[in-house]
């Protein structure tokens, strides 16, 4: 059976495209004066609608980064370190609650209690806002097979303790190795990936939006272009249609220009002011954290942990609780130093002695153990007024306000950074269609003059 011969998309020969007969349609028009005034218009008009268009883009993209930074990223970074510092302050409850034995105060108990319903409630609320398979899932859902096996522990270590077996303070210190080894890894893991998306989040919203920039200057060249060709034809200063696509495209260049300025601006300043001091805060408040736990610790061990110093032989907890006090210091003197306003550094000073007081009170406890009375170290440490307790306590409610006022310091910041972009892609697209159609109406007035 013979197939039908394929059939030829070419034009047949003498015949020429649609695309080449309007090449030679727009040379034609070119050759007169009102074809030269449409090529013209419709150029101009082609110029303002891209730039209105490129401008709504490029703003909207900006603006639902800041979006994100002041609403999604930014919570989300704040989330994952309460979450390292809401487990944290459990293993420290829990170790106070183990020293102080059949008579652990509701005060202590409670306080662990808070500490694991908050890091399992900001869990679930990181799960439901991280993207499935990707790494910050994975940490996730680490730590929460890790929490009920934490818990488990740590009930054990109670109830040995209640009555009176040793073994409790093995468990204890499994449940802290958990802790130190697993968790707080794994929550300090989440916690990068998160600062990291806030990163990526400022940058995405803070480049200049070059491309609209740069239409816009070339779409106001045009337009003088056409005015100063009008006036040197006509002798007439202003063509009304022209001038009024101008003016709209200035205002949209000025306002992209100026509204983007101080977004970027005030998106810097929640950074440097508000983002970096909370997450060296962060890091202080949990270096405390972890201090008093190694400090508890080295009563709960009584030196059944040592680590080699050089060669010294030291108690493990008791050189751990140095290294974190050094930490807590250095946090403190960068939280001062990148503080602005009194309000922000006066709990932070607050936050510097109590710490100096406790190293004093620590000292003296660590000097009674030493010399065998364990129960007057007990007391310098989980005991009332005079304890080291105390110390820690101030320590945490200072940086916990700091914490707060730097958090309103951000939100304030960010919140001006995004309003200054409201309403800019929107009105960048209105001003535009009205700036066409004026550049159109005004090539229109001067065709009329032909009729």
């Amino acid at each position: 059976m013979a197939h039908p011969a394929p059939t030829s998309t070419a034009p047949p020969p003498g015949r020429r495209t649609a695309f080449a007969e309007g090449v030679d349609q727009v040379r034609a028009a070119a050759t007169t004066e009102p074809g030269r005034l449409r090529i013209i218009g419709a150029l101009l008009a082609l110029l303002v609608v891209g730039f209105g268009a490129v401008t709504a883009w490029q703003t909207a993209d900006r603006a639902a980064a800041a979006d994100d930074v002041l609403h999604k990223s930014q919570p989300l970074s704040t989330a994952a370190a309460d979450i390292y510092r809401s487990l944290a302050d459990a293993n420290t409850a829990a170790s106070s609650g183990f020293l102080a034995g059949g008579q652990e105060t509701a005060e202590s108990r409670e306080r662990y209690e808070d500490g694991i319903d908050t890091a399992a409630a900001k869990l679930v609320t990181a799960a439901n806002n991280s993207d499935p398979g990707s790494p910050s899932a994975a940490a996730i859902t680490k730590l929460n097979k890790l929490l009920p096996e934490y818990k488990g522990l740590v009930e054990r270590a109670r109830t040995y303790n209640r009555q009176g077996f040793p073994v409790g303070g093995a468990y204890l210190r499994y449940a802290n190795q958990k802790m130190q080894q697993e968790m707080l890894p794994a929550a300090e893991d989440l916690y990068k990936k998160e600062n990291q998306r806030l990163r990526d989040d400022y940058a995405d919203a803070t480049p200049y939006p070059w491309a609209a920039i740069a239409l816009g200057v070339l779409a106001l060249a045009a337009l003088a272009w056409a005015q100063h060709r009008t006036y040197r034809r006509t002798h007439r200063v202003l063509n009304h249609g022209l001038v009024a696509a101008t003016a709209a495209a200035t205002v949209v260049l000025l306002w992209l220009v100026i509204g983007h300025s101080v977004a970027r601006a005030s998106l810097f300043e929640s950074y440097d002011h508000g983002v970096r001091s909370l997450n060296v805060l962060h890091d202080a408040r949990i270096a405390s954290l972890k201090a008093r736990g190694n400090e508890n610790l080295t009563l709960v061990a009584r030196g059944a942990e040592t680590v080699k110093v050089g060669a010294e032989t030291v108690d493990a907890y008791d050189h751990d609780f140095s290294a974190d006090m050094g930490a807590l210091a250095k946090g403190l003197s960068e939280a001062r130093r990148l503080a602005d306003d009194t309000a922000g550094g006066r709990p932070l000073q607050q936050a510097e002695s109590n710490m100096a007081e406790w190293k004093k009170r620590h000292t003296a406890a660590r000097a009674q153990d030493d010399n065998g009375n364990y129960e007057q170290a007990l007391a310098l440490v989980i005991g009332g007024e005079g304890a080291t307790g105390e110390c820690f306590d101030s320590v945490d409610d200072n940086l916990a306000s700091a914490l707060t006022h730097e958090q309103n310091e951000f939100r304030k910041a960010a919140g001006d950074g995004l309003d200054a972009m409201g309403g800019l892609p929107l009105g960048a697209a209105v001003l535009a269609v009205l700036g066409a159609a004026g550049a159109v109406l005004g090539i229109g007035r001067r065709l009329s003059e032909y009729r």
